[in-house]
């Protein structure tokens, strides 16, 4: 009998042999045998072993550099949260590891102390912060509409002047946002020099220029096919963008506002500059009041404080890493 010839069973051979013969052929129906061939088709691979050297030379240094990046990422982070927990206010006192855990800094934290208000300054922190980056990623994103698709005189000016403007430091301007803020206060208080409107007012203006080079970049991929069917059917500019552009947008707008709200989370500089009362403070501007009061530094409210305010940025980094990814390099090859 050929090797490549198909086993049929007999009579004679037992129930036990007709099941094993079928559980290698597959069960398929009129083929109760197998050939070699099918049975070195489905052979599995076999791989050599690796060497400790090769493996070095290939992939573990790739593995130790990771490793070494990760420590240096995540240190500082650790000694914080250690700092936080030991309950000392004494830096040099923390440890990587805490020897006692202690709550009482937290605590105290959430009492929101008149002279002191935590979660006065995180509230106002979250407020400023999802205010301006909502109204940036609004006014980004018809800015942004306008560049893409509509014609006009000027266009490539006013696209190259707002680039322009992001070159310069942002404190350059300090001197002269003091000055019209206080003008403003004297018309208008509410939207004046230490107030939180004004200081959403004034981060509106931070980074539009750059947001909105970024979704343009991303309105440039969707095709002006759609906006042409949409005209056919009557459809204006408005129309257009809310309902085909926007949504089309979405990973862009997402990218645009996560990254706005951190960036005015973290802002240090300008609150300080335009803030003076303790119950207006962001978060960041009230921490400083614990590296300057007596002159002492309180580190273990500090780290607490800075733990807390850090974890919605981590958390939100977490989740939304894979669509900043892709909302970044959307718009990166026009198609």
């Amino acid at each position: 009998m050929a090797a490549d010839d198909h086993v049929t069973p007999t009579n004679e051979q037992g129930l036990d042999e007709r099941i094993e013969i079928a559980a290698e052929t597959g069960g398929q129906r009129g083929r109760w045998g197998f050939s070699n061939k099918s049975r070195k088709k489905n052979r599995k691979p076999v791989y050599t072993k690796m060497t400790f050297g090769v493996w070095l030379r290939t992939l573990g240094w790739r593995h130790a550099v990771a490793i070494v990046a990760v420590f240096f990422a995540l240190y500082p982070v650790m000694y914080i949260v250690s700092s936080s927990l030991s309950g000392q206010d004494n830096l040099a006192a923390a440890t990587f590891i805490p020897r006692t855990f202690n709550t009482e800094s937290y605590q105290q934290f959430f009492d929101n102390p008149p002279l002191t208000p935590f979660v006065t300054w995180l509230r106002n922190s979250w407020v400023v912060s999802l205010s301006a980056a909502a109204f940036n990623v609004a006014l980004a994103s018809m800015a942004a509409y306008a560049f893409s698709r509509l014609r006009f005189r000027g266009r490539r000016v006013g696209l190259l002047s707002l680039l322009l403007v992001q070159i310069f430091p942002q404190f350059l301007a300090f001197v002269a946002i003091l000055l019209i803020m206080i003008e403003i206060g004297n018309v208008f208080p509410a939207i004046g020099l230490d107030t939180i409107p004004g200081l959403m007012l004034v981060y509106l203006g931070g980074a539009i220029g750059f947001n909105t080079f970024l979704i343009k970049g991303f309105m440039d991929t969707v095709p002006m096919s759609l906006d042409e069917s949409a005209r056919v059917d009557g459809a204006g500019h408005g129309t257009i963008f809310l309902k085909i552009i926007l949504p089309l947008a979405r990973p862009a707008l997402a990218v645009i506002f996560i990254i706005s709200f951190i960036n005015i989370f973290a802002e240090f500089l300008l609150a300080r500059t335009l803030l003076s009362s303790t119950e207006n403070f962001t978060l960041a501007v009230g921490l400083q009041l614990f590296t300057t009061a007596n002159f002492t530094a309180s580190w273990g409210l500090l780290s607490a404080a800075a733990v807390i305010g850090a974890a919605p940025i981590v958390i939100t980094f977490l989740v939304a890493q894979r669509a900043i990814i892709s909302g970044l390099t959307g718009g990166a090859v026009k198609g």
